[in-house]
């Protein structure tokens, strides 16, 4: 399989199983139950994003804190959330907020939410990942969160790249972009809402055929209120913890 030797070497193995990425849980005070569920021993995470407060917050948050290092000692990965807006915040206060993540919760990487897709704002992209491998010292795991298949230059600098986001609806019915394949699995994620539990194995299926190794699929769907759909954990968390822990999705 290519790998692209720019993107710098993570923790992450080369030949990486299907596992969950989760996009951000409420915040620890809010769900305390959800946050003590990623820390049970087989649980198989690549990684869980961190977001105090659309970010890190103006002041260390001590719940956040705690739930970030309890992960963080059982092995898993926990990412700082940076909006980036669609390239409409500026390249300091996207940096100021990694700092911040860096400074009071030693996050291992970070989730570019909101990241632009389209080749203009790629120069902007590559200097904000340069700059965030930069000031981690372990080389921070950068997952850029454009939601779609983005210009083929962007997989040159991230980790990993969000190429879906979106609800079931979409999913069921995507393709993935031909230049997708040029790279392997742990390369993409997939972030799917309002999947039903009949349809789960489905859900994972073309995850499979569309060649991504980190999703996270739940069964709300946020619309009618305020909740992020990925802010509970799904309701059928115990079966798709199952399936990918037991390689049924393999």
């Amino acid at each position: 399989m290519p790998h692209l030797t720019s993107v710098k070497p993570s923790t992450a193995s080369t030949d990486l199983r299907t596992g969950l990425g989760i996009p951000g849980l409420a915040h620890p005070l809010v769900a305390p139950t959800e946050w003590n569920e990623l820390t049970r021993p087989g649980t198989p995470l690549h990684w869980v994003v961190l977001n105090v407060a659309d970010g890190p917050g103006d002041q260390p948050d001590p719940h956040c804190l705690d739930a970030a290092g309890r992960l963080r000692n059982t092995g898993v990965r926990v990412l700082g959330h940076l909006d980036t807006a669609f390239g409409l915040r500026t390249f300091g206060e996207v940096i100021s907020d990694a700092h911040r993540f860096l400074d009071w919760y030693q996050v291992d990487g970070f989730l570019l939410d909101r990241c632009p897709a389209d080749r203009a704002s790629l120069p902007e992209i590559r200097r904000t990942v340069a700059t965030l491998r930069t000031i981690h010292d372990d080389g921070a795991h950068v997952v850029l969160g454009h939601g779609t298949h983005p210009y083929p230059g962007y997989a040159e600098h991230g980790d990993q790249l969000v190429t879906f986001c979106g609800p079931w609806s979409d999913y069921r019915w995507s393709q993935a972009a031909e230049w997708t394949a040029d790279h392997p699995p742990e390369r993409f994620c997939h972030f799917v809402h309002g999947v039903p539990r009949p349809h789960l194995e489905e859900a994972l299926r073309i995850a499979r055929w569309q060649g991504a190794a980190t999703i996270y699929f739940t069964d709300h769907s946020g619309h009618g209120g305020r909740t992020e759909p990925w802010e509970p954990l799904p309701g059928y968390w115990d079966d798709i913890v199952s399936r990918i822990g037991t390689g049924v999705s393999e």
